[in-house]
């Protein structure tokens, strides 16, 4: 089944595997696309996926992991955003999603391979978070949230979502996992409140519900929305399968086309252990507690007999595939049930291809 065509609401994907979001850090200054992105996603579009999602794009300059983030938050953003879709759109039939995030106590970090000569702390920023806790040792401690700038930022996740479904997404998710701000609301690690956002699991997935009503008004109904969320945090007294069945089922009935489990980050070490598949039996446990939603999920899935069967035994219903798309770019039509598709890659490359 995974190389069956899924209809989620008017829109067709020609099967069940997604490009995850990988971050490039490489917006120009403004958080616009540049041409590296042209040439990433250009390519990436025509690997046989169903659906490519876009890296996490902040909804706002504060809300940055590095400066080199892509943000859309303002018309200048939009129209780059726009033409970006538009060049994909003529390359092939995918799909395109944008994943939105705030990275919060995250953020104002360096871009990972130029940490030795980076000029970050003359334009560095304040960062926030649901608590006044550091991420780690040597990570700065972020200030707290007030109501305030909460409902600012409710509003900022709102406008991307409005100036996305203007770009002509078809597919909007938001970020609420990976350690960034709304997962940093959701995790009792770092979430020591005491008002109405802190506490109970109820309390500590307000913010993130709260968020999925107000885009669930803006997004239309006959696209694809959905989140990223944690299954676990893997670590101790951090959130549990328990807790992301609790969210996942309040954003079903608000309305969300699907959630794709990931897991850990909230802290750099956790007790992950990667191996295939390993956020799996999360994903499973949630989909046993649903009812309509869609349940996706990431992290080496990129054995596509293994991937299959879950599909098939209906664990799983999509599979979020990242750096295999990389590493190995035609593995897709190297298996067996996408070796009928292979006119769906370039013909200059067709012939190229061995099984």
């Amino acid at each position: 089944m995974i190389d069956r065509e899924i209809i989620i609401n008017k829109i067709k994907l020609l099967n069940r595997i997604s490009i995850s979001p990988m971050c490039q850090y490489s917006a120009d200054r403004h958080g616009n696309p540049s041409s590296w992105h042209y040439q990433h996603l250009g390519y990436l579009s025509q690997l046989g996926a169903g659906l490519l999602m876009l890296e996490s794009t902040s909804v706002s300059k504060e809300g940055r992991i590095t400066l080199n983030d892509l943000v859309l938050s303002n018309n200048r953003n939009y129209l780059s955003f726009c033409n970006l879709v538009k060049f994909l759109k003529k390359k092939s039939g995918i799909k395109i999603g944008i994943q939105i995030s705030h990275a919060g106590r995250k953020g104002s970090a360096y871009v990972p391979w130029k940490k030795a000569n980076s000029s970050l702390k003359k334009n560095s920023w304040k960062t926030y978070s649901a608590s006044a806790i550091a991420k780690d040792k040597y990570w700065p401690i972020p200030k707290e949230l007030n109501n305030k700038k909460i409902k600012k930022i409710i509003k900022d996740f709102c406008n991307s979502a409005s100036l996305a479904n203007k770009a002509n997404f078809d597919c909007l998710e938001i970020h609420m996992a990976h350690g960034y701000l709304l997962h940093q609301f959701f995790s009792p690690i770092s979430n020591k409140r005491n008002d109405q956002y802190g506490g109970s699991l109820e309390k500590r997935c307000k913010l993130l519900i709260q968020i999925a009503k107000e885009i669930r008004k803006i997004w239309p109904a006959k696209k694809i929305l959905g989140a990223r969320i944690t299954g676990s945090d893997f670590i101790k007294f951090g959130s549990t399968v328990e807790d992301a069945i609790y969210l996942t089922k309040n954003l079903e009935k608000i309305g969300f086309d699907y959630v794709c489990v990931s897991g850990g980050g909230i802290l750099t070490r956790t007790n992950i252990k990667f191996k295939k598949g390993y956020n799996v039996n999360n994903a499973y446990n949630i989909k046993k507690f649903t009812k309509k939603i869609l349940i996706q999920t990431v992290g080496m899935m990129q054995d596509l007999k293994f991937s299959d069967n879950l599909i098939n035994c209906k664990k799983i219903d999509l599979v979020s595939i990242a750096r295999e798309f990389v590493n190995n770019p035609y593995f897709l039509f190297r298996y067996k049930k996408f070796k009928n598709k292979i006119s769906d890659v370039p013909p200059q490359y067709a012939r190229c291809i061995r099984y």
